[in-house]
């Protein structure tokens, strides 16, 4: 038997199967085992934005915190890293690398106030999934911290 030195076999080749594997969309990462997968995967946190972001559209104190005329782009980001975070596609990484989500959000005024209607638009979002208790919780609780950390104002009338 043929053996590179120090008595180990050669590494495996790169070759066109081993690529056509890698490139295979059917051996990605299924996320299985984690709270993504439980709860739904890709349609139910598609769900959650959509609602929370009917309700962002028409608020007058959180509409002017996303510049862009069209929500899309907004949605999509938040999808991605929401995603990711639970434990499903990686694409939010791959496409913007680190969150950074305190220095993302610093060009805009994060008021109390405006944590608050946030929080508001993301609970009608989270109670239209009608997600088990312990799910609801755990991804309830995530938000209400998510959304404190992100304040970097004081009141408007401070």
């Amino acid at each position: 038997m043929s053996n590179t030195a120090g008595g180990q076999p050669p590494a495996p080749q790169a070759g066109p199967r081993r690529q056509l594997m890698q490139n295979d969309p059917f051996s990605q990462p299924a996320y299985t085992d984690s709270f993504y997968a439980a709860v739904g995967g890709h349609e139910t946190f598609v769900k959650l934005i959509d609602v929370f972001y009917d309700g962002v559209a028409t608020d007058p104190l959180l509409r002017p915190m996303y510049p862009e005329e069209d929500l899309g782009p907004a949605k999509r980001r938040f999808l991605m890293f929401l995603e990711q975070y639970w434990g499903g596609p990686t694409t939010y990484g791959e496409e913007r690398g680190h969150p950074r989500l305190r220095m993302r959000h610093m060009p805009f005024q994060v008021t109390p106030e405006a944590k608050d209607r946030w929080l508001f638009h993301m609970r009608t979002a989270v109670d239209s999934l009608e997600l088990s208790p312990l799910h609801e919780g755990t991804l309830w609780d995530y938000m209400e911290r998510a959304a404190l950390t992100m304040i970097n104002s004081p009141s408007a009338g401070a």
